[in-house]
């Protein structure tokens, strides 16, 4: 089953410059961390601030070429993780209707899922798997452990892990 999430940030390891797309469950409190290269991060977060680069990127690029060939970008899905590597499809109607069903990284089909204003959905096993959940406690409460955690992530140089592939 699909779970709607939504893009709730992107951060940096100011150590080691690593960056982090951080999904959230939309209706549980359930974080999906999906770690990417610098070009995918920067085109998620321009886009979340709504300021664009001084050319197009990639993401801008591919939206671009589905709108001018008359299709549209229906949702995006994180499918599966295979060797920490998240997989992703992009799910589009071409112009004359039919579906089409496109394999990509999951962050570049976050980057064009937030250009065009899609659903992102990640498969339930996946954040049975991978996702971070925070304790049950009053808002004030449950913020503060999550920004410890975020803070705790940030300030370790071990463990790291590489950009999805």
């Amino acid at each position: 089953m699909m779970i709607p999430v939504i893009v709730e940030s992107v951060r940096m390891n100011l150590g080691n410059g690593q960056r982090v797309v951080i999904l959230k469950d939309e209706k549980l409190d359930r974080y999906l961390l999906i770690w990417v290269g610098l070009p995918e991060s920067q085109a998620i977060a321009l886009e979340l601030q709504n300021e664009k680069a001084p050319r197009p990127l990639t993401a801008d690029l591919l939206k671009t070429v589905i709108d001018e060939l008359g299709a549209h970008v229906v949702d995006v899905q994180i499918t599966e993780i295979a060797d920490a590597v998240y997989h992703a499809c992009i799910n589009l109607l071409n112009a004359t209707g039919e579906a089409l069903d496109i394999d990509a990284r999951a962050s570049d089909a976050i980057g064009l899922a937030v250009r065009a204003d899609v659903p992102i959905y990640v498969e339930d096993a996946v954040l049975d798997d991978a996702s971070i959940t925070l304790p049950n406690e009053e808002e004030d409460e449950k913020l503060d452990v999550y920004r410890d955690f975020v803070e705790q992530l940030f300030a370790s140089e071990e463990g790291e892990r590489r950009p999805d592939a």
